[in-house]
Parts: C-alpha cells; structure tokens; sequence
C-alpha cells in the first residue's frame, strides 16, 4: 500500500488529500486529521480555567475572572471526556449531593457572590472527588520520595 500526498493552495488556506492506492488503483480519498483533537482542546480550556480561577482567587475573588474559570473548566471536562460521561459523572446517585453544592456554587459566582460561592463549590469538589483523592497521592509520594509525609500515612510497597 501506497500513500500519496498532494498539497492544493484554496484562497487562504491549504487542503492536503491523501491517496491511498493499492497495485495502481485508488481505494479512497482521505483528508489529514485536525491538527488537534477534542481531548486536547479540553486540556487546553482546563488549563485556562484553573488559571482564571487562580487568577480570580489572587485578585480578591474577582468574580468575573472566577465565573470565567468555571465556564472554560466544565467545558473542558466535556471536551475531555464528553458531554454523555460528564453528565453521568455528575448525576450519579452517590454524587449527588457533591454536583449540587459543586454547581450550586457555580451558580453562586456566576451570580456575583464568589466568597460564598467559591467556598461552597470547593465543598462540592471534595465530596465528588474524595475517592479520587487517594490514588493521587499515592501516586505523588511514588514518584516523589517525602520522607515527613511518608511518616503520616501507611506504608504500601504493592503497585496492585
């Protein structure tokens, strides 16, 4: 098999075709793949919003940096893993009482009152990621050796 790639100048930008042809014969027209893909995109708004809800937290909870943050982090979470696994992420019945205090105080900066809010929704983090909270730092004190914090908690060797 055989790939063949053709560049074609249209206006301002440029198409590139792929020709796939096996024993002389053309199979099928192709275009090359976006230069990124959704789950990169949803790092990217992540990224920004964690920076925008820094930001806003630095600034004396600047309510429209902290809304902001908030928008481009759930839209970044929908990027990353979709919009179907979020929705069943958030709604489960065991997390539902984290997803309301979490965008209940989404709700709250968005309505201009970020202390309230920010405190609220960092409630509603906890409580819907508290299972995650222990694979994180077992993999943070795997990779990183901290002897005074290795003290506090119990001493597993398994990978399993």
């Amino acid at each position: 098999m055989v790939r063949f790639t053709s560049s074609v100048k249209c206006a301002t930008r440029t198409i590139s075709d792929s020709i796939f042809l096996y024993n002389n014969a053309v199979i099928g027209l192709s275009l090359n793949p976006p230069p990124f893909t959704f789950a990169e995109i949803g790092v990217g708004l992540m990224g920004f919003g964690l920076f925008f809800l820094l930001f806003g937290v630095l600034l004396y909870f600047d309510s429209v940096l902290l809304a902001f943050g908030n928008i481009l982090f759930l839209a970044g979470l929908c990027f990353i893993i979709g919009i179907r696994r979020t929705a069943h992420f958030f709604f489960q019945r065991n997390k539902f009482r984290g997803t309301l205090f979490f965008l209940g105080g989404v709700t709250l900066v968005l309505f201009r009152w970020p202390v309230i809010g920010m405190l609220v929704e960092s409630y509603g983090f906890v409580l819907l990621f508290r299972s995650f909270f222990p694979v994180a730092i077992g993999f943070v004190l795997s990779v990183v050796n901290l002897p005074f914090l290795s003290a506090f908690l119990p001493n597993s060797q398994s990978m399993v």
